[in-house]
């Protein structure tokens, strides 16, 4: 399926853009572009925002089919690269806003965990939130969305294409509740 030319150009934009480099003790070493962090090898910051509604279900969404690693895949999570200069926790509530419209919610930080995949290599940060608010999603990355309980949303990913790295977000976030 092709992707819009608006889409395209989302795509090399972010693509340029400058995230926090950091080695596998998530210590900073620079700033490099998202792609030559794929293409190198290295490692980038990234956070996963679950985000909830006020019964408690999960705000899954589908990703655009312009977007770099898993073009079209359910993710459970909002997130995204750390840009450099910024914390963790700014990402997070800038991903937030940015993917899914929500803003002005409180972030409950659970932890950070490595994640190492083939052209996906990340520190990331898992965070949650719960908002009854509208959705405003962004057309260049979420195609749609909606919220399903935490059993459906792991059932789905058995047989659906669902993003890797936000999946252990989730395996994370539950594993701090205990």
């Amino acid at each position: 399926m092709a992707i819009s030319p608006a889409e395209a150009a989302h795509r090399a934009a972010s693509d340029r853009e400058l995230v926090a480099w950091v080695d596998e003790a998530d210590q900073l070493l620079g700033v490099r572009s998202r792609a030559e962090l794929r293409e190198l090898g290295l490692i980038g910051r990234c956070t996963f925002i679950l985000l909830f509604n006020g019964a408690g279900e999960l705000c899954v969404h589908r990703r655009t089919l312009s977007k770099a690693l898993y073009p079209g895949y359910w993710d459970v999570a909002a997130g995204g690269m750390v840009a450099a200069g910024e914390s963790y926790a700014e990402s997070a509530a800038r991903e937030l806003a940015e993917e899914l419209g929500i803003a002005g919610v409180e972030l409950r930080f659970h932890e950070r965990f490595y994640f190492d995949q083939p052209g996906n290599r990340l520190w990331c940060a898992v965070y949650s939130a719960v908002s009854d608010g509208p959705l405003r999603l962004q057309p260049e990355e979420v195609s749609e969305a909606r919220f399903i309980g935490l059993e459906q949303a792991e059932r789905e990913s058995l047989s659906e294409p669902y993003c890797p790295d936000s999946l252990a977000a989730l395996q994370r976030y539950k594993a701090s509740l205990k």
